[in-house]
């Protein structure tokens, strides 16, 4: 058994390798279990990794580095993936308003953070450290190790040490206010709900229609479809007709159109009441029966070089098909001619099966290329995103430049090519799945690794004065949520659920919202969440940097 003790105690790479591992195995164990459904889940490799050094864990402190990088680099690329496609919708209407209460709980818990810095006289970038942990937000912790190692060229442990004392109850500080809220102000559920349902059916424009009409304008009369598309300025699809002789045929820009034909529409919601009053009337129509030669079938984009072209360019109707939706990312879109296609794409196709079977030949339709990982798209994003987060960027009053580190560097980057690869034919496409698991396996990394690296000197700190971070964390946590909760609801009448939505995302803490879907039974916190959690993880990783920069 000697090898194994030598395996065991050593620092090589096999050493160190198991060790981390073992470290990891143990925080997704007990990440798994629940207290009243609530659980820090892989966050706890962290708190293992402390834990094990604490007692004595030896491993490879280069080794240590290099994961810990990797693995953060892994996980902020992931997320920007993810949330990169509807990054910029959220600057419409309601995204503002969200995106700036979440701007200003950032901003509230750096002036509490300087307050207590100031008060206390604690190392800032101890304070900025407990800062990440307060919000739980873990690249936070990345770019302030990052700043002050470009500053001093020295690693600080009592960053990761302030982030650890602060995270845990930063998850139950944003609960509890929540909390707080829902009896201070009486919350009904229902009403709340019943407001959501209310506000969400004057908001389904982008929602398809499919309907069935009949020809009865005089106008129309004799006239081809592209014509008819050129009267009625608005985007729609005609697929089947149904002429005098009851045939059912598939349409193209040719078909003429005939007083009492039955025509079958794909339009948005806000478009239908136009469309019905300048064709004709609404009538029932069983289009299968008619013609079961006339089928519908989905057909996913597969194919790389159909990425970024249009419908019109890939003439799909020569084929004798008619594309009347496309899917993309849980939304439904009108097809029209215009409409730029990408992988993964799913696209309702309407004609006879052999034409059905060219057009889904022709855009590829094949699952198992779809779960093929994009390697290279992965790679050079993660190259480009470390290239631009070390260009020094040089800020008037501050007396180093600021980068955007490991942490900004791949996060901007990846939200840029997750919304305009297209156009630079880069294909973004990943499975969920896919990028679920980078994100997991980047952050256990992470933390790990930096629990290991803390752990040694964890309990000293702690016992030479920082159990007070615990209270500087629930204030630099609780103070923002308070302040700007309290004017969302009392001033600007926010609904319950799209508060809780925006307190867990400006925290950046899945734990809260989490805790809302067990209270509601709608969607609306989640879209709060997802509208404001792009714009708050980049400020984290900014303002984290800035503070150390600025005030070090």
């Amino acid at each position: 058994m000697e090898w194994f003790w030598e395996l065991w105690s050593g620092q090589g790479i096999a050493s160190s390798l198991l060790k981390l591992v073992i470290v990891i195995t143990v925080g997704l164990a007990i990440g798994k279990v629940k207290i009243k459904g609530l659980s820090l889940g892989v966050t706890w490799s962290l708190f293992v990794g402390i834990f094990f050094a604490h007692f004595g864990m030896k491993v490879s402190p280069e080794l240590l580095s290099i994961l810990k990088e990797l693995g953060l680099i892994f996980f902020v690329y992931a997320v920007g993936m993810q949330v990169g496609p509807g990054f910029f919708a959220t600057f419409k209407t309601g995204g503002i308003s969200l995106n700036l209460f979440a701007l200003a709980i950032a901003v509230l818990g750096c002036l509490v953070t300087y307050a207590i810095y100031l008060y206390t006289g604690t190392p800032i970038a101890t304070m900025v450290g407990i800062m990440s942990g307060a919000v739980t937000n873990t690249p936070g912790l990345g770019a302030a190790q990052q700043a002050n190692f470009q500053l001093t060229g020295l690693d600080n442990p009592d960053i990761a040490a302030g982030y650890a004392v602060a995270y845990p109850l930063a998850v139950v500080g944003t609960i509890m206010t929540m909390l707080f809220f829902y009896y201070i102000f009486k919350i009904n559920t229902a009403q709340e709900e019943k407001e959501v349902a209310v506000s969400d059916e004057g908001n389904d424009r982008n929602t398809t229609r499919l309907l069935s009409l009949r020809v009865r304008n005089k106008a129309l009369d004799g006239l081809k479809i592209s014509e008819v598309h050129n009267l009625i300025r608005c985007d729609f699809v005609i697929s089947r007709i149904r002429c005098a002789d009851n045939t059912v045929r598939v349409v193209d820009g040719d078909t003429v159109l005939g007083l009492d034909n039955d025509i079958f529409v794909v339009t948005s919601a806000d478009n239908a009441p136009t469309i019905v009053a300048f064709i004709g009337e609404e009538t029932s129509v069983d289009w299968d029966e008619f013609n079961k030669q006339i089928i519908s079938r989905n057909v996913i984009v597969t194919r790389p070089e159909i990425n970024h072209k249009t419908l019109s360019q890939l003439r799909l109707r020569a084929l004798g098909v008619n594309v009347t939706r496309i899917k993309r990312i849980g939304i439904e879109f009108i097809a029209t001619p215009a409409f730029q296609l990408q992988m993964g794409d799913q696209l309702t196709v309407v004609g006879a099966e052999r034409s059905i079977e060219l057009a889904a030949e022709k855009l590829g339709n094949s699952l198992k290329r779809l779960n093929s990982p994009n390697l290279f798209q992965l790679f050079f994003g993660i190259a480009l995103g470390i290239f631009i987060g070390s260009i020094p960027i040089s800020i008037p009053g501050m007396s180093q430049p600021v980068k955007l580190g490991l942490a900004g560097g791949p996060l901007i980057i990846a939200i840029l090519l997750s919304r305009f690869g297209l156009k630079l034919n880069i294909i973004t496409y990943t499975t969920e799945s896919a990028n679920l698991m980078l994100r997991d396996v980047g952050i256990a990394l992470f933390l790990a690794s930096v629990g290991l690296s803390v752990g040694g000197n964890f309990m000293e700190v702690i016992v030479n004065g920082g159990y007070k971070w615990i209270g500087y964390g629930i204030m630099i946590t609780v103070i923002p949520l308070l302040i700007i909760g309290f004017i969302a609801r009392k001033v600007y009448r926010m609904n319950y659920f799209t508060l809780c939505g925006l307190m867990a995302g400006a925290m950046t803490d899945a734990p809260a919202l989490a805790i809302v879907n067990e209270m509601s039974n709608n969607d609306i916190h989640s879209m709060s969440y997802a509208t404001v959690y792009p714009m708050t993880m980049f400020l984290r990783v900014l303002f984290a940097q800035m503070m150390i920069l600025t005030l070090a």
